[in-house]
Formats: structure tokens, sequence, C-alpha cells
């Protein structure tokens, strides 16, 4: 009976020891997170870069994958390999290049948390901050869940689209951050357009999302599979080629009426600025499409219309957030 007392006496002093021991460690962090600014600095405004730059990376390095008939490199997930981690030499340079692709995902996240962490101390002051932070926090996670499931369900065709439209949507709210740090960096007002500029930017903003995803269907029916064996879509191609060019015309005179408007009737002169680079990235993106369409769909310019595809998203979540009329809480936190 004393050897069971004794035991129990020895297992609460442990149990006691521990919960000390990870109650001086939450102390600490609490104490360390207290550290962190309660205004956007440089360094804030240079994470929200830095998430903007790997967003946008990570959809080339994806691209790169499919391109290069990599996608099934790893054949398994989250294990590369059964039994691995880590690529295994029979998969040869197919398994590192869809490999990398995964480690890219803890730079992301690695980014994402710092971000995270550096605007704790703003989650009242500067809540849509705040609050876009923590939704790209969680959305990484969520892009490396469906992305095994890509693996899982051997490139499908409808979960690779849905991989590419949370990247491309992690972009947009990346972008925004972007511009909304830089205001707070600057001290800068947000200059409300006219109600009707923010509708046709807005519109603007929608027509962009809705081409990149008709051209993920474009591409599940093309030849650039990811592998050899992966399903594709049974379309036409030359029918889904024009149904994803279709919101394109309607998006040149969005962005055209937004660019008459704020000459016409709107003094904000970074929306024509925004508007102006919308201009420049349709022009080119259109070049790239048409020409890889009539050349035959090399790599190299697929791959540099997922650039342009990111680029659009870019331009056109800039275009909105610098023309749309913010809530009143964020005019507020805007001064």
């Amino acid at each position: 009976m004393s050897s069971k007392l004794a035991s129990q006496s020895w297992a609460s002093k442990l149990f006691a020891k521990i919960g000390a021991f990870f109650g001086i460690i939450v102390d600490a962090f609490s104490s360390w997170l207290e550290t962190m600014p309660t205004q956007v600095t440089r360094v804030v405004h240079g994470l929200a870069i830095a998430s903007l730059i790997s967003q946008v990376g990570i959809i080339i390095t994806g691209g790169a994958v499919r391109l290069t008939k990599s996608g099934l490199g790893c054949s398994h997930w989250p294990n590369c390999v059964p039994g691995s981690m880590t690529p295994v030499p029979e998969m040869g340079v197919h398994g590192l290049i869809e490999f990398g692709n995964r480690l890219l995902t803890f730079v992301l996240l690695a980014i994402a948390v710092a971000f995270f962490i550096a605007v704790w101390n703003m989650r009242k002051t500067h809540r849509s901050i705040f609050t876009l932070a923590w939704v790209l926090l969680a959305g990484i996670p969520a892009q490396g869940v469906i992305g095994g499931i890509t693996v899982l369900t051997d490139l499908n065709p409808w979960v690779v689209s849905l991989h590419f439209i949370l990247s491309g949507t992690l972009v947009c709210l990346a972008t925004i951050l972007v511009n909304r740090t830089r205001r707070e960096l600057k001290q800068e007002n947000h200059q409300a357009s006219t109600k009707s500029v923010g509708q046709f930017a807005t519109a603007a903003w929608i027509l962009s999302m809705l081409a990149v995803i008709m051209g993920t269907i474009v591409t599940g029916t093309g030849p650039h599979a990811g592998d050899a064996s992966a399903p594709r879509h049974l379309f036409d191609p030359l029918l889904v080629t024009r149904m994803h060019t279709a919101p394109v015309y309607l998006l040149i005179v969005a962005t055209i009426a937004v660019l008459v408007l704020a000459y016409r009737a709107d003094g904000n002169s970074k929306v024509r600025t925004a508007a102006w680079w919308m201009v420049v990235v349709i022009l080119a993106q259109a070049a790239i499409g048409y020409t890889q369409h009539f050349t035959g769909l090399p790599i190299t310019l697929v791959l540099l219309h997922m650039l342009g595809a990111s680029l659009l998203l870019v331009a056109a979540t800039n275009l909105w957030d610098c023309a749309v009329r913010l809530p009143r809480s964020e005019r507020v936190e805007q001064r």
C-alpha cells in the first residue's frame, strides 16, 4: 500500500514539474509576444511582400512540377513514397522536383507564422490586417491537404484546378495585405473612388477570377497533365478555350471603363495607376496566351502564362483594393 502511495506521489510530482515547465514556456512566449510592434513597421510590410512573392512563387514551381511530368514524382502523401518522407533514387529527378515543391510549403508557412506573430499586438487596432494574417496562415495547410488529395487522386484535373484556385485566392489576400500594410507604414489615408469606378473595379476582379478558373479547365483538357497516366477532361479543347477567353473580353471592357471614369470623374491617382497596370498585364497575358495556343503549348510559354495569371490576380486585386469604399471601421483604422 505504501509502495502504491509512493508511486502516486512520484507521478504527481512529475506532472506538477511538467506543468510548471510548460507554464514557464507559456509565460515566456506571452512576454515575448508583448514585445511585438503595435504599429506596422518596415519588417511587417516586408513580411507581407515576402508572403505575396512566395505565394506567386509556389504557383510557378507547381506549374514546373506539372510541366516536367513530375506530378507523381512523389506517389503518396504525406510520405513521398510508402515508408519514406523523402524521395528514393528510384523516383529519379521527378521525385526531387515534386519533393522540392512540397518543401516550399514550409517556407510559405514560416513566413505566414512570422507575419501572424508580428501583427499579434495589432489584433484590436488593425483588425483587417490581423484577420487577413490568420486567414492566409490557415490557407497554407489547406493548400497542403488539397495538394495531397491531388496526388492521391492521381492528378484528377478537377482537384488540380481547386488547388490552383486556392493558391490564386491566397495571392489575392497577400496582395491586399501588401496594400494595407503599405498604407499604414506610410500613414496614407485611403482615398475612396466614385461608386461607378468601384463597381467596374469589382467587376474586373470577378472577371479576372472567372478567366483564371476557366483557364484551369483548359489546362485540365490540354496535354500537360503532370504524368502520362493522369486523367484528362474530355471537353472539346477549342470550345473550352473560347469559354476561357469570354470573361477576358469582358475584363478588357471593365478595365477600359475604369480608366475612362478614373480620368473623367475620379481624382484618385492610385486607381489610374492600378488600371494601367491592369492594361499592361492583360496585354502581356493575351500575347502569351495566343502565342502558346497557336504554337502547340510549349512548356516555357505555358509556365509564363501561369505567371501571367498570378500577376493578373495581383493587378486585379490591387485595382479593386484601391477603388472600393472601405467600411467605416476600416476607414478609422487607416487614419
